[in-house]
């Protein structure tokens, strides 16, 4: 099954697709532009910021969680205004990349070098007003989602080509015990970006590179591939009325003159529907 495009502004680094289910609007980033954009039917809108903005989850019906450089924002997409939640000390020369919102109403944030420096990411919560450091050399973290009963949290290294999963506490989802490999796909050559989890507990795994979002049962089993028009797919999410359409974000980065003329839809937002069930984002609790 093949996607369609669903905005067609061109994101440099596309990344962080988030459905808001009370306004039923998408939401998603340009990491490189320092823009989060929005579309819910013909109307379209923008915010720029400062740093790069990479993440967000929702807070109410007028208010989201951002993730920046530098803090967590609270964002109010009717007055355009924003205040500091928490500060995020990631570390010089470094910047957020993928994020979701946990079951408990905690926040998970990565961060990476901007030039992807080995090993200099980590992972993040933020819970109840405070931020702790979960994982620590991580290149390139992605793929943070949360299983539907709450026994997993995931997240994947791109560059090692690898998805993890780890325990977490049922009461408190902080994670118990070490990290266990989820995914291998480094003998494939395929490298994992963004993921999400749809109800039944199946992983809906951007592949960078590979122009697809692949989906794994809870074993890891693979089981289909939905194609987008884009090569460098980035990150997943459903949204619609039922949660049956699965958006996904693309990107121009890495890709030269002649990749663009033979994909000029890169870095576009695609969607497909009724290609399965999601489930919606838990809200962020401030």
């Amino acid at each position: 099954m093949n996607a369609r495009v669903f905005d067609d502004r061109p994101c440099f680094l596309g990344e962080g697709p988030l459905w808001h289910p009370e306004r039923e609007q998408l939401f998603w980033f340009d990491i490189i532009g320092r823009t989060l954009l929005t579309r819910k039917g013909g109307d379209t809108g923008a915010w720029t910021f400062d740093d790069m903005v990479s993440a967000a989850g929702w807070i109410d019906r007028d208010h989201l969680l951002v993730a920046g450089e530098t803090a967590l924002l609270k964002l109010n997409v009717e007055t355009r205004e924003r205040e500091i939640v928490a500060g995020l000390d990631i570390g010089e020369g470094l910047r957020t990349n993928d994020g979701r919102a946990d079951p408990w109403g905690g926040f998970w944030i990565s961060s990476m070098g901007k030039k992807a420096e080995t090993d200099a990411g980590a992972i993040y919560r933020f819970y109840r007003g405070a931020v702790t450091k979960l994982f620590s050399s991580v290149t390139i973290p992605n793929a943070i989602c949360f299983s539907p009963d709450r026994a997993f949290g995931h997240f994947a290294d791109t560059d090692r080509g690898l998805v993890k999963r780890v325990r977490l506490d049922a009461e408190t989802g902080v994670p118990v015990g070490e990290p266990e490999i989820y995914l291998d796909l480094a003998a494939e050559g395929l490298s994992p970006d963004g993921a999400v989890i749809d109800a039944k507990g199946n992983m809906w795994l951007a592949e960078w590179g590979a122009g697809r979002v692949a989906v794994h049962d809870p074993s890891g089993a693979f089981i289909e591939a939905i194609s987008i028009g884009a090569p460098h797919t980035s990150c997943p999410a459903f949204g619609g009325a039922d949660f049956s359409t699965l958006y996904c974000t693309t990107a121009r980065e890495g890709l030269d003159a002649e990749a663009l003329a033979e994909h000029p839809e890169s870095g576009n937002v695609f969607f497909a529907e009724n290609v399965g069930r999601g489930q919606p984002e838990p809200a962020v609790i401030i």
